[in-house]
């Protein structure tokens, strides 16, 4: 096999692990209009929330990019099933800002 034919074989695969993000919270990383903001850190975050949070979670942390209050009005809630849900979120950001730096 030709160099180039290798090349052209390969470059699809490795145009694929960084063409885009994709998973609601790195979605909504991106879309967020914070200066920092790009596909590899947004996909960074994406990846820590695939190890730390459900597919629900998730959801709900990508609401919490567009909507801090809403992220405020979830952490202040009085009940144990809301208040586990935050412990969990916190365990997400806090290793997402280790990893992701």
């Amino acid at each position: 096999m030709t160099r180039t034919a290798l090349v052209g074989l390969i470059l699809p695969f490795l145009a694929a692990c960084g063409a885009g993000v994709s998973g609601p919270v790195g979605e909504a990383c991106m879309a967020s209009g914070r200066s920092s903001a790009n596909s590899v850190l947004c996909g960074c975050i994406q990846r820590v929330a695939n190890d730390t949070l459900s597919g629900s979670e998730q959801r709900r942390a990508a609401q919490f990019f567009g909507d801090p209050q809403r992220a405020q009005d979830f952490r202040t809630r009085d009940d144990s099933a809301s208040e586990a849900a935050w412990l969990r979120y916190r365990g997400f950001a806090d290793r997402a800002e280790a990893i992701c730096r």
